[in-house]
């Protein structure tokens, strides 16, 4: 191919660019007024609370199934029945001290009353349901410090949110990318002269998803962690959240409690979160992990 032709498809190009641009009409925001893009306004898996860290990473591939119940808490929410399939993948990468970590819902049924679908500026009269495939988010965990060797864990992970999710008019998923980092400092207490083991940790961090045309929603991340393990008994609570700063929707908290039995490579999880102030859900979830090295 000629350089002048080569030129001239180029240009072709550039012009259609630009012709396609100057047809979309480009919005102003104000940031005074909210975006209404947050999780009070969508189903519950649109802006989940992150699930924190401990400090460490994992030195085995690690597969969890878990099947997730919702149920809203308000009299709003409480219309709102949401079920789904979540798959989590962790796999060290060249090194117990990275991770690469996969998760999302691959599968989600939903069924919300006429009462939430106005609160939530859905067109849909009487009863709704369906089912929809959720976003994917992969995120990349590093260990940084060590308690052997520094008295304290210290891991840090970054984030990211596909905008795989569907049915954005629905008000269950919102059609945009997203991204998180976020830090954890923890530190393992020992029982003298037995099998029980605590850990403290908490994290603090920073995530973002755009809103609309021209804006994005900034948040701080926050949340403490309290972990023990009973011979193959693990429990954990954790409490966390984040603040955005459109302050409308957009300050999700949760409490939850996990407990899980391990033997041999396998163990059974359950697990319950309650939502407050703007995640008004509770969450019941049950399921299996398998621990595995290559």
């Amino acid at each position: 191919m000629s350089t002048h032709r080569l030129h001239t498809i180029i240009l072709a190009i550039l012009l259609a660019i630009g012709y396609t641009y100057a047809q979309t009409p480009l919005e102003h925001p104000s940031l005074s007024i909210p975006s209404r893009i947050a999780p009070k306004y969508f189903g519950p898996n649109a802006f989940p609370v992150p699930e924190m860290l401990d400090g460490r990473t994992s030195d085995v591939w690690k597969v969890d199934i878990n099947w997730d119940n919702y149920i809203g808490t308000t009299p709003n929410c409480n219309e709102d029945y949401t079920t789904c399939a979540f798959v989590k993948l962790t796999i060290p990468l060249f090194s117990p001290r990275v991770n690469f970590v996969l998760w999302g819902n691959l599968y989600e049924y939903y069924r919300c009353g006429e009462a939430i679908n106005n609160y939530r500026r859905v067109k849909h009269e009487g009863t709704m349901t369906g089912s929809v495939t959720g976003d994917i988010y992969i995120s990349t965990n590093f260990m940084i410090l060590m308690q052997e060797q520094h008295h304290i864990d210290l891991a840090i992970r970054a984030a990211l949110k596909t905008a795989s999710g569907d049915d954005y008019e629905r008000a269950r998923y919102y059609d945009s990318p997203g991204y998180f980092f976020d830090a954890t400092l923890g530190r393992e207490i020992k029982l003298p002269s037995s099998d029980v083991r605590f850990k403290v940790a908490a994290s603090g961090g920073f995530l973002c998803w755009q809103t609309d045309n021209g804006r994005q929603n900034d948040a701080v991340m926050y949340g403490v962690k309290l972990c023990a393990n009973i011979k193959k008994l693990y429990i954990s609570t954790e409490y966390s959240g984040y603040v955005g700063w459109e302050q409308d929707g957009d300050a999700p908290m949760t409490l939850k409690a996990d407990a899980s039995w391990s033997f041999n490579q396998f163990a059974i999880n359950a697990g319950y979160q309650v939502g407050f102030v703007d995640w008004p859900f509770h969450k019941f979830s049950i399921g299996a992990s398998y621990r595995f090295s290559l």
